[in-house]
């Protein structure tokens, strides 16, 4: 049932009043059932269960059978919001575009490396580790191609033990699948990037983080060039066609 205006408005100031609770630690580790969050907000089942979902959908609560409405922990919640996300690297990329997602790498990447080298547990190691050998094994053109970059990137993320940067696994996926399909078009593009790789996880694996951010650093400047490269060669092939191919 889609909710009016007056509706809408009270599931704001219900949500509003929730996190105020979750924050200020009013209602412990489990929300109180609905219909007691009803009566405490006078609002309608409908009003309280739509306040609900919006903060699941934020992974702000898991709802567990036999036991309610828990509260996760603050490093989980969502803070940026991976549907947007997905729903922006889905259009056709332009030069601007490309340009902040190599801006954004650049200031990510390496320190999430560095950091990574520095706080990633033995589980943490093993899993970067796992996940670059089954990269390795994997030719552009297989179907877990992209998802085996990802899954190295995103544990990479994960072990560097910053939650804000752990969020990013976002964007980062989107970056992946943006450059990869032209970084792979080029000769040698993608042994150099794997090369790098290899590079970061050793780095990780011994302990170095100043090594682990200049191999990603190295990584992300190669892939920069290899981009501007790519369009560059395109711009020059549209503007040497005859007009009536363009």
């Amino acid at each position: 049932m889609e909710l009016g205006n007056k509706e809408r408005s009270l599931v704001s100031k219900v949500m509003d009043g929730l996190i105020s609770g979750i924050v200020e630690e009013r209602y412990g580790a489990i929300l109180p059932p609905q219909d007691v969050l009803s009566k405490e907000f006078d609002v309608s089942r409908t009003v309280m269960r739509e306040a609900l979902s919006m903060l699941l959908a934020r992974h702000m609560l898991d709802v567990r059978p036999k036991i309610g409405t828990r509260i996760r922990p603050m490093r989980d919640w969502r803070m940026i919001d991976e549907d947007v996300v997905n729903w922006r690297f889905r259009a056709k990329p332009d030069n601007q575009f490309l340009r902040d997602v190599i801006e954004f790498r650049a200031l990510i990447e390496p320190a999430a490396c560095a950091l990574a080298a520095v706080r990633a547990n033995a589980a943490d190691v093993a899993g970067i580790r796992d996940a670059f050998d089954a990269l390795r094994q994997l030719g552009t053109q297989d179907p877990g191609f992209q998802a085996a970059d990802a899954l190295l990137h995103t544990r990479i993320l994960a072990a560097s033990g910053n939650q804000f940067y752990q969020q990013m696994a976002a964007i980062m996926r989107g970056a992946l699948s943006l450059v990869n399909p032209v970084i792979n078009q080029r000769d040698g593009g993608w042994a150099n990037v794997l090369a790098a790789h290899e590079r970061v996880v050793q780095a990780i694996e011994r302990r170095a983080p100043d090594e682990a951010e200049a191999a990603s650093r190295a990584m992300i400047e190669f892939t920069a060039d290899e981009l501007n490269r790519a369009f560059a060669t395109d711009a020059l092939a549209r503007h040497e066609q005859p007009l009536e191919q363009r």
